[in-house]
């Protein structure tokens, strides 16, 4: 267990040499310089697919060649390893290292992209972690966070249920795979001024024409900024992820095989947050590290791994491949606190209850999941298939540590439980394709007995249509808990969800790029955690109502962003979204200098309308409902600075710039006030040799 005075520093240090060490290790290899030959591109794609897009305006405005541009376009090569030719231009850089992904091959798309060398808001934090998404969270980078927006349910059958700190891990199945001509690796670097920290190191390479190797390795750090008991602040958040991954592709193009080992250590400290008895009235509220806290002495440690192999053989080339998917996965997590709160009265603060102490909480869960997966597709000119069988196995143990009374330390042994699964599921992917512009598609699967999930689509051009139904059971933390604080063992029914969806794309010529969405979503028996933070199944339906506009509006260097989302829940009560959320963005780019730096420099301003967001529950990772705080209109302003300085991108910031004008403050969830005013500045440094 980390202790509430526990300091970051030395695992950081310690964790970058570590890093620093591999580095040179691969470094000092010598360059083989290969890859094999390129495939070209075929159309057809699944609707809603997205991949990492380079800004091709931005590459223009640079001049920078189009992402179809090789390196024989340019420079002849010369002996393999070369970094420079006789006239001492540069060999490799972005044009050269190329990233693909283990799906797109699969399906026969075989879409090698250039590495995202652009600004886009490399200032914001939605996307220092590779992910877009509106999140709540609990104050500060790296904390438990969950979704604003509604997401549509995508996995069927078993699924253990603690998805917190899912934002911060690799995901093995979306994993970027290099085909480098030269050694290619990367390092970034976030630092914010109320200890906000991110660091990343990639470094990937080809060690033949048909092999490539990576290792990643990342750090997210984050202190206190309530119930601090140190002037420099208190460790909040250690989170260190690894990725290990290769692709291998047979000389005669028939066999590839995509493997990856992916890692997750994340530690938080538990507040539990404010604690509005001890701290009166509204502004004392926002007392940050003097404000008092229900939990001085809890924390939750989570450990990940995940082995995923994908490979397949070209039975009849493209038409027709057979392959086979492997995933192994554990995550193990552990809740302690030694120093369970109580009032000047005796009476258990916020805990519902104790069960098997008063002295202290010692949980754990332990899951375990196997799945193969099997299957064969096929690519023609029009179409695809894809057809395949899934055994998943699961399993989970539950223990809580009992001492010989509720009032002594002194223990008597473990309470436990276990409970497994075995699954068994079909599925199945159909599409006809014309020239990317139209597109029928449909996929569905279905675990025997039980869950199963369809979706349709239809697309023409820039309108898109879908259909959507998901049948899905309760996750097993739903269904079952052992804890010094919760003891459940529910009934629960499994959740039928419906949701149609619209939307509409559209370029009008090179000023106004516009998106349109629109969805109705039905949903019956609803299961969440209640206000107890207990789980609770809705009798009633729960009816969705959204709609989205987004658009990038152009005059000659200046840029104008906005995202606004709308969604109606009158008729869901059970599910807590905020009316409107809009992002709006305003900037300058173009160079600076005599086109000695290209930057960009504006505001950005994100706002979601009052509501009653989520609580959080950190004994079992949850959030649940509440209806004792309603959050304010308020919007957070930042001010920022990114520059392009060759292969050397860097930003500054001064986020929340507004804090403390006309409002003391704002809560992101309840007890966990949003981040102050912070000076932050970050860069990547990206080498090609």
């Amino acid at each position: 267990m980390l202790d509430k005075n526990t300091n970051f520093a030395p695992v950081r240090l310690k964790s970058l040499s570590i890093l620093l060490f591999v580095l040179s290790l691969l470094f000092v290899t010598d360059a083989i310089g290969q890859v094999r030959q390129r495939q070209p591109t075929r159309s057809g794609s699944r609707p809603g697919q997205q991949r990492p897009q380079n800004n091709n305006t931005q590459q223009q405005q640079q001049g920078q060649q189009p992402n179809n541009a090789t390196l024989q376009d340019s420079v002849k090569l010369g002996r393999p390893g070369a970094i420079l030719d006789d006239t001492t231009r540069n060999l490799y850089g972005p044009k050269t290292t190329l990233q693909l992904y283990e799906n797109d091959v699969l399906e026969g798309r075989y879409r090698e992209q250039r590495i995202d060398t652009t600004l886009q808001n490399m200032h914001n934090q939605r996307y220092w972690l590779q992910d877009t998404t509106f999140y709540q969270q609990l104050g500060n980078v790296g904390t438990a966070s969950k979704p604003i927006l509604y997401q549509l349910p995508t996995r069927i059958g078993v699924r253990f249920g603690k998805n917190a700190f899912d934002r911060y891990a690799y995901d093995p199945a979306t994993i970027n795979y290099f085909d480098t001509r030269s050694p290619y690796s990367h390092l970034y670097y976030v630092q914010g001024a109320r200890g906000e920290t991110v660091f990343e190191g990639i470094y990937a390479r080809n060690i033949t024409k048909q092999m490539n190797f990576g290792v990643a390795y990342r750090i997210i750090s984050a202190n206190k900024q309530i119930g601090s008991t140190s002037l420099l602040g208190d460790g909040l958040i250690d989170n260190q992820a690894v990725k290990v991954f290769t692709h291998f592709q047979s000389k005669n193009q028939k066999y590839a095989l995509f493997a990856n080992y992916t890692h997750l250590n994340h530690e938080q400290i538990e507040s539990g947050g404010i604690n509005p008895t001890e701290n009166f009235g509204q502004d004392s509220l926002f007392l940050y590290e003097n404000a008092v806290v229900y939990l001085t002495q809890a924390s939750t440690q989570e450990m990940r791994h995940n082995y995923h192999l994908l490979h397949m053989f070209k039975v009849v080339g493209d038409n027709l491949k057979a392959y086979h998917r492997m995933d192994w996965r554990s995550q193990n997590t552990n809740y302690q606190d030694n120093a369970i709160p109580f009032n000047k009265n005796n009476e258990l603060v916020f805990y519902p209850r104790t069960i098997y102490s008063n002295r202290f909480t010692d949980d754990e869960t332990q899951y375990r999941e196997f799945e193969n997966e099997f299957g064969l597709t096929g690519r023609s000119s029009i179409s695809y298939f894809k057809a395949y069988a899934k055994l998943r196995n699961s399993k989970v143990n539950y223990s809580a540590v009992e001492p010989l009374n509720p009032d002594t330390t002194a223990i008597r042994g473990l309470v436990t439980g276990v409970e497994a699964e075995n699954q068994v599921l079909l599925g199945g992917e159909f599409q006809l394709h014309y020239q990317d512009k139209y597109l029928l598609y449909g996929e569905g699967e279905y675990q025997l007995a039980d869950n199963y999930r369809l979706y349709a689509s239809a697309r023409l051009k820039g309108l898109e249509f879908s259909q959507a139904r998901v049948r899905q059971s309760p996750t097993l933390m739903q269904q079952r808990i052992i804890s010094n604080h919760f003891n459940w063992n529910t009934d629960l029914d499994a959740t039928i969800t419906d949701r149609s969806q619209a939307s509409l794309r559209h370029q009008f010529g090179n000023r106004l790029h516009l998106r349109l969405m629109g969805a109705y979503t039905h949903i019956s028996r609803y299961v969440t955690y209640g206000f107890d933070a207990e789980p609770t199944q809705f009798s009633g339906n729960q009816q969705l109502l959204e709609a989205e506009l987004a658009h990038h509006l152009r005059f000659g260097s200046f840029h104008f962003e906005n995202f606004v989302h709308y969604t109606n829940t009158d008729e869901a009560p059970a599910i807590r979204i905020p009316e409107w959320l809009v992002n709006s963005k305003l900037y300058y780019q173009g160079f600076l200098f005599k086109k000695a730096l290209f930057t960009q420099v504006g505001v950005e301003m994100t706002m979601p309308s009052a509501y009653k967001p989520d609580a959080y529950m950190p004994v079992t990772q949850q959030f649940y409902l509440q209806n004792d705080l309603t959050t304010i209109d308020y919007p957070v302003f930042d001010v920022f600075i990114n520059a392009d300085i060759k292969t050397l991108n860097v930003f500054l910031k001064v986020a929340h710039v507004n804090f403390n004008i006309w409002e003391p403050g704002y809560f992101e969830t309840p007890g966990y006030p949003g981040l102050r005013r912070s000076f932050t500045f970050g860069l990547k440094w990206m080498f090609f040799d």
